[in-house]
């Protein structure tokens, strides 16, 4: 038995129009970005434990960037896979005590939590 589709050439035409290809790229951009953004979060009073997966990326070939309590990571030019990311924690993190590992594909980032200093001041009353 042999099977074929029966759309009319107007049809055929039309996928290959801006906009089809336009939606074609978002869909295959956004399943990609489905697929790369396996993350685990955990937090606990002091940290925020945060693990991706990206097989085939060495330590040398990742970037990772901390502005307050944004936290983006990104392969290097060269890198065999392409990762880019960004993620908002609900604090900001406190760089002194952060630590990130990568580990048979997996990257761990151990980021402190900022404690906020407290600066009220108490006013004597007269």
């Amino acid at each position: 038995m042999f099977f074929a589709t029966t759309a009319p050439a107007g049809f055929r035409h039309s996928l290959n129009s801006p906009v089809a290809r336009s939606l074609e790229r978002f869909l295959s951009e956004a399943q990609a970005m489905s697929q790369q953004r396996s993350c685990a979060m955990e937090q606990d009073e002091k940290f925020f434990t945060l693990s991706f997966d990206v097989p085939g990326i060495a330590k040398d070939q990742l970037s990772i960037g901390i502005e307050g309590s944004i936290v983006r990571i990104e392969t290097l030019e060269g890198a065999p896979r392409h990762y880019k990311s960004a993620y908002e924690l609900p604090q900001e993190i406190d760089i002194g005590s952060s630590e990130a590992k990568l580990e048979n594909g997996v990257l761990t980032l151990k980021l402190g939590k900022h404690v906020p200093v407290n600066r009220v001041t108490t006013l004597q009353i007269n």
